[in-house]
């Protein structure tokens, strides 16, 4: 969701590592590893996009050009679904993401660095915005 073409993901993915090796000397047993390493992922995509600097014109021939490229066998719902994901700002998008992996409200908090209940907070008015984008009552 966070790069456009392989060769971006693949960037991005070395850097997520890099940045792991980084950061691990300084993980606490506070929370879960696992939410240690989503939120070290997270931040280091949204601050990749950030370095970019990527306009709104660019962003918005990203996410058609992902949109193409959705494999065939993925279902017209499905399509329309990550389309519509692909609108949503960096934070809405980590916490969709997130919850699409069944991740409950608690670890999502934790991940993203807000409270659980803005987490509730913040789903809600994603499931709207969702909603909207879709055309569904």
């Amino acid at each position: 969701m966070y790069t456009s073409n392989q060769d971006d993901h693949n960037d991005l993915f070395q850097e997520m590592i890099l940045q792991l090796w980084k950061a691990f000397p300084s993980f606490r047993n506070e929370a879960k590893i696992t939410t240690f390493m989503y939120r070290i992922a997270l931040n280091t995509a949204i601050s990749g996009i950030r370095k970019k600097k990527i306009k709104t014109t660019e962003l918005e021939s990203i996410s058609f050009q992902i949109k193409e490229t959705i494999e065939e066998n993925f279902s017209d719902e499905l399509k329309l679904l990550h389309a519509s994901i692909e609108q949503l700002s960096d934070v809405e998008k980590s916490i969709v993401l997130l919850f699409l992996e069944d991740k409950p409200y608690d670890e999502i908090a934790e991940i993203t660095g807000i409270s659980a209940n803005y987490v509730a907070v913040k789903m809600n008015r994603i499931k709207e915005k969702l909603r909207k984008l879709l055309n569904v009552k």
